[in-house]
Order: structure tokens, then C-alpha cells, then sequence
């Protein structure tokens, strides 16, 4: 694949002075957001498939899954595991895809604030959780539009598991880094990252682009 994405520009050239008080500000303040119907609709769907495939299988969430490449690859990768790959967009879930969904995953269109929430709600723990590529929103003034700096991020600690996110903005997982290792109570390294076998059409371009590649794990119990 040729690349020819941009490179992310930003005015900020390290993690957002404000990234750890928006953090403790969402820790202490109850996010009371309405959930949606469809969301809730979606994530019935997702654990009526989890049940009815293996109920004691392991879940992983791949959120933000876009055309699903990874979800498939996820769920190849862990056969005993049961894979759910949401996306906000229909047209995305919707495209083409490499091979046939296997009996281990389910593509969902939903909105991952509520999907995050309604999954805590139900007590569900997660054994991964990826994050991969999602938009960045490189500005200064959009820092609680990045995931970690948004009102649902303390969700995260109550869902658990291992979580991955990769990006092609260092600062993005810099931040990422931060706020995970505030919320686990433990340090979490950010670290450049390549790879000869992409897990998404994103990293695919990006790195036939030329950019860096960063990511961060966690373990949250």
C-alpha cells in the first residue's frame, strides 16, 4: 500500500498542561450523560452472542474497530476468547472484509461512551481491552475529546483487563501513558512501536506513510 496520510501538526510538543487536573476533575465527578436505546440495544446483542457462543469464554473489546480487520484478527489470534468490535459508523462495520466473521466475534454499531458504561453497568470485566488508531484531535483546546481526557475514561478502571492503544501521534500515547498509570495506581510506558504485519488498515497506511508508530499497555487487574 502507498502512503499519503499527513503527519498529525500540533502546538503542543509534550503532554497537555491541564491532562492530570481534567483527570481527577472526571475521577470525582459522576459522568450523567443519558444512555441511548440503540447503545443499550447493542450491548444485549453483544453479551446475548458472548452467552451464546461459550458464556465462560474471556472478553475482548476492540473499540473503535472501524472495518472490523482487527476484530478478525483478534479473534484469530485468541480462539478461546469471545471478540467484540464496535464502531460508531455502519458504513465502516459494513465494508468489505478479508475473510468471513468467525464464530468468536461480532461487529456492533455503537457509541463507546454509553457501550463502555452500559458494560460496567452489567458488571462485565474485560481480559483485553485495544484501542488502536483512534482519533487523535491533535488541537490544544480538544484535550477532553481525546479518550483520556474524557468523562467516560474512569469507566476504564471498572472494565479492567489488559489495554492497548496505538497511535501515530507520540504525544497522544504520552498522554494515554499518563492518565493509564494514574488510573492503575502503577507507571506505564509509552513506546515506540513498528511492525511487518499491521493489525489495521490505519497502521497499514501510516507506516507506508513513513510516521512513527507509539503505543502503551496496562494491565488493570
Amino acid at each position: 500500500m502507498d502512503g499519503n496520510s499527513r503527519f498529525i501538526a500540533s502546538a503542543q510538543d509534550g503532554p497537555h498542561a491541564d491532562l492530570e487536573t481534567l483527570f481527577r476533575r472526571h475521577l470525582v465527578q459522576p459522568f450523567r450523560k443519558p444512555l441511548l436505546d440503540y447503545n443499550r440495544a447493542a450491548c444485549d446483542r453483544a453479551l446475548a452472542a458472548h452467552a451464546a457462543w461459550k458464556p465462560a469464554a474471556p472478553l475482548i473489546l476492540d473499540a473503535g474497530c472501524g472495518v472490523g480487520w482487527s476484530t478478525l484478527r483478534l479473534a484469530a489470534e485468541f480462539p478461546d476468547h469471545f471478540v467484540i468490535g464496535v464502531d460508531q459508523s455502519s458504513d465502516r462495520l459494513e465494508r468489505g472484509k478479508p475473510l468471513p466473521l468467525p464464530a468468536n466475534a461480532l461487529l456492533l454499531r455503537a457509541d463507546l461512551v454509553d457501550f463502555w458504561r452500559l458494560l460496567a453497568e452489567r458488571g462485565v470485566r474485560l481480559t483485553r481491552h485495544y484501542n488502536l488508531y483512534p482519533n487523535p484531535w491533535p488541537k490544544i483546546g480538544h484535550l477532553a475529546r481525546r479518550w483520556h481526557g474524557h468523562a467516560v475514561f474512569p469507566v476504564w478502571r471498572e472494565l479492567g483487563g489488559i489495554v492497548e492503544c496505538r497511535s501515530n501521534w507520540r504525544i497522544y500515547i504520552e498522554e494515554m501513558a499518563l492518565a493509564l498509570g494514574w488510573l492503575g495506581d502503577c507507571p506505564v510506558a509509552a513506546e515506540p512501536y513498528t511492525t511487518a504485519d499491521p493489525l489495521t488498515p490505519f497502521e497499514k497506511k501510516y507506516l507506508a506513510s513513513g510516521h512513527d508508530l507509539w503505543r502503551c499497555r496496562a494491565d488493570l487487574g
